[in-house]
């Protein structure tokens, strides 16, 4: 049974741990160990632009801010936090995307809020609204805990107006952050504020012709008339730049915490220094590394050439995709296909250390950030490695023929009692049929090898059916020695090569385990005829 730690206990040990997520949470415990928490508790926000789908990288920004929100409450038990998932919904369509339906729709709305487009899809009252739904949708399916706001809303009800009026009132201090990293041509007519144009509703980026601070209005000269036209900053009748917007909304809505990638560090400093010109600290957070793709290239959603969040459940857990989000998060990283069978072993590694780790240790453990502390209580008797190798060997994508081996290694096991190994047997099964199998290629032995293969065959027969994988092990290591492989990795590289077709492989007792005995042996007498 699993030791239940006392609140107390876990909060001396998340104190002092040196696990990333509590390392994050402890910038917020300074952030107000002088004057206190504030009454409406600590506010982390993850931000989301919906002109495309949410992706992979929707998922690690959730996940992980959700980790160090989860650390913060273990160190500040009774101190409330909320997270927000922000969509930038009102920033103008710049480009009708790819591959979506009735682009003509979209290409008559260039320009406008993504929230006035209208939807391709005919489902929704916008563009925006459609996309939004498919964020909500993304995160409810992964079980976030989280608060949903729309830019739009937030802009035209007026939740932001109080801050706008004050960015107007410190114009210049805020366009001086901003234009010293421009060119020259582009801070001729830079403006933190973007008009929505009362006739096309499109927003526009033009230079401002004047400013009322005591009214809280903008002009411009409109681009096809060439009439000054005088609108609010407030109520969704101007946005603003996004740099200034990403400052304008933390301090609008207070936040406490946000990370972002490596790409936006000098972003992520211009909008602090906005937060200050505006009286506010700008939230804690760091940067995470960007993910690369299996020939070391930065992962581009434009160029495809990434692993897609649909494609990694196909053949791993959720659980397992969100270890590998947990992982060096500073650290770039390849995200291929060839990265989940490791990351599924990770998991059941971390998974079966956890139940009798002391609380230090647990807090260090990946699962427990994962499962916010609450890991389930369950054994997976065989690991994804070893499932892949059956699966490719047995030649089958079928579920039920994998249980057939998996419920003889491990009497008492099934998809009902084991929901967890399920998942694996069917993943392990995708995996196989279209990575594994296609590229495995079975050598014959050499005369070596063929003497030891015999050998091994006589022992195994001699040993016969029903015992553990460390007795069929103890016998291959026998007839390797018998046969002079000084180094074993040797023999057992061969013995992959010719019965496997890959150069690695299983620990071989456990395969024979779960194999089979005679399936075993059948697999050798294939390589022996093919010498």
């Amino acid at each position: 049974m699993m030791h239940k730690e006392a609140p107390a206990e876990i909060r001396a040990a998340a104190l002092a741990s040196k696990a990333w997520p509590y390392e994050e949470a402890r910038k917020l415990i300074a952030r107000y160990e002088a004057g206190g928490f504030p009454a409406d508790g600590v506010l982390f926000e993850t931000g989301y632009g919906p002109s495309g789908l949410p992706h992979i990288g929707t998922f690690g920004e959730v996940v992980r801010t959700t980790m160090v929100r989860r650390a913060f409450e273990e160190m500040a038990p009774g101190i409330k936090t909320r997270l927000i998932a922000f969509s930038d919904d009102m920033d103008g369509l710049r480009k009708v995307p790819d591959g979506l339906p009735n682009p003509e729709l979209l290409r008559a709305s260039l320009g406008k809020p993504l929230t006035r487009v209208p939807d391709p899809f005919g489902t929704h009252d916008s563009f925006g609204a459609h996309n939004n739904a498919r964020l909500r949708a993304f995160l409810d399916s992964f079980g976030f805990d989280y608060e949903f706001l729309s830019a739009t809303d937030c802009y035209t009800s007026g939740r932001f107006d109080a801050t706008l009026r004050k960015i107007l009132a410190h114009h210049d201090e805020v366009a001086n952050v901003i234009l010293p990293t421009l060119g020259p041509e582009r801070r001729a007519t830079y403006a933190p504020f973007l008009p929505v144009d009362p006739a096309t509703g499109q927003v526009l980026q033009v230079p401002l012709a004047g400013r009322d601070v005591a009214a809280g209005t903008v002009s411009y000269v409109h681009p096809q008339s060439g009439e000054t036209v005088t609108v609010p900053v407030t109520s969704g009748h101007c946005k603003l730049q996004w740099k200034v917007d990403w400052a304008m909304r933390w301090v609008a809505l207070g936040v406490d915490y946000e990370m972002a990638g490596k790409d936006l560090i000098d972003s992520v400093t211009l909008s602090g220094r906005v937060a200050r010109v505006l009286g506010a600290a700008p939230p804690a957070g760091f940067n995470y590394e960007l993910f690369l793709d299996a020939q070391g290239q930065k992962i581009s959603k434009s160029k495809g050439n990434g692993l897609t969040i649909e494609e990694w459940l196909v053949y791993g857990p959720p659980e397992s995709l969100a270890l590998y989000m947990y992982q060096n998060p500073r650290k770039a990283k390849r995200l291929h296909f060839d990265v989940i069978p490791r990351a599924i072993d990770d998991y059941a590694d971390f998974l079966a250390r956890y139940p009798e780790q002391p609380i230090e240790q647990k807090l260090g453990n990946p699962l427990h950030h994962i499962h916010e502390g609450k890991p389930p209580e369950t054994t997976l008797p065989v690991s994804f490695s070893l499932l892949l190798n059956l699966a490719s060997v047995a030649a089958t994508d079928d579920p039920a023929r994998l249980w057939a081996y998996v419920a003889r290694h491990a009497p008492g096991a099934s998809p009902e009692s084991h929901p967890l190994l399920d998942r694996l047997v069917r993943h392990a099964a995708a995996y196989a049929r279209d990575f594994v199998i296609p590229q495995l290629v079975r050598r014959a032995p050499d005369a070596r090898e063929a003497a030891a293969l015999a050998d091994l065959d006589a022992r195994l027969a001699a040993l016969g059916p029903g015992h553990d994988a460390e007795a069929y092990q103890a016998e291959v290591y026998e007839a390797g020695k018998a046969h002079g492989f000084e180094n074993l990795r040797d023999w057992f590289k061969a013995l992959y090569e010719t019965l496997i077709g890959s150069s690695q492989g299983p620990r071989m007792g456990s395969f024979i385990a779960l194999y089979g005995l005679d399936e075993t042996r059948g697999l050798i007498a294939k390589a022996l005829a093919r010498v």
